[in-house]
């Protein structure tokens, strides 16, 4: 027995990386898998390992960026396993440049697959499952999106992709107060491990260690979270966004409103210098952006 059994799980981009980390402990817990990758190959391959262990998974390349790919990748899910409980938004891409270089092309492209890529999935769910609720059929559903620390407090050289993991984060504080009057969680990561999209800029932070000590950067660290989450057990906890590196697990302090000083008037612009210092003064320190 499993904490995902028979519960079919969509996970995006999960041909290899943390995805396919996912995609294999969710068959584990015996959830049915559905294994989205653009790469027909890499999908093919990941549900392979999955039936070879005894688990029930199915390939899809569909284009996560629009609403016809994402209804197909649903359709898919319910024709063979019958419905759908939850999607893991994992796919993502980068196009790093400093700012002043960054093009238009960099960043319409991870904007798309990002922010877009999130919506897409999720709103064709969020859909079927408000209408077998009005339908009299309890929901019991997840959303489990993927932010960044880069989104958290910024990167350099990665404006593009700060951008789009912020706006995931606050995505997943408005679908959480949203949608669970229809039984739906979202939650959020912001994992730090060993990918194809950190590999290079990483490569000697992340490295695999030698011998049997604990590979801190390994994918497969993030996984647990991301079954629990999927998971009946998790139905209690929604809006959160959890940083995860390592064995190391912790849930992200968003933005909060500070010190206050009203003056019960209009400020005048030469006198504002003075309380604006004043402000910074007491705020906490933010943390540093990556790459400072």
């Amino acid at each position: 027995m499993g904490i995902c059994d028979n519960r079919t799980i969509i996970v995006t981009g999960s041909g290899s990386g943390l995805g396919r980390e996912y995609a294999l402990l969710l068959a584990g817990e015996g959830a049915n898998v559905i294994v989205n990758d653009i790469r027909p190959e890499a999908a093919a391959s990941v549900v392979k390992e999955i039936e070879a262990a005894g688990g029930k998974a199915l390939a899809n390349s569909d284009d996560i960026t629009s609403m016809d790919g994402a209804q197909r990748i649903v359709d898919g899910a319910v024709a063979r396993f019958g419905d759908v409980q939850g999607v893991v938004n994992n796919a993502g891409i980068v196009r790093d440049r400093m700012f002043a270089s960054l093009s238009e092309q960099d960043w319409d492209d991870v904007i798309r697959v990002h922010l877009k890529g999130h919506f897409c999935l999720a709103s064709i769910l969020v859909r079927r499952w408000r209408d077998q609720v009005k339908n009299g059929q309890k929901v019991d559903a997840r959303i489990v999106n993927t932010s960044s620390g880069a989104g958290l407090q910024g990167s350099v050289g990665q404006s593009n992709y700060a951008a789009a993991k912020g706006g995931i984060a606050s995505l997943t504080l408005v679908q959480a107060a949203e949608l669970g009057r229809y039984g739906i969680t979202a939650n959020a990561l912001a994992p730090a491990a060993r990918t194809g999209m950190t590999e290079k800029v990483f490569a000697d932070v992340m490295k695999k260690p030698d011998g049997e000590a604990f590979d801190h950067f390994h994918p497969g660290n993030v996984a647990p979270l991301v079954v629990w989450l999927c998971s009946p057990l998790s139905a209690g906890v929604t809006g959160k966004v959890f940083e995860v590196e390592g064995g190391k697990l912790s849930i992200g302090d968003g933005w909060r409103t500070g010190k206050v000083r009203d003056k019960k008037a209009r400020w005048q612009p030469a006198e504002l210098t003075e309380v604006v210092e004043s402000l910074i003064a007491e705020a906490p320190k933010p943390q540093k952006v990556y790459g400072t």
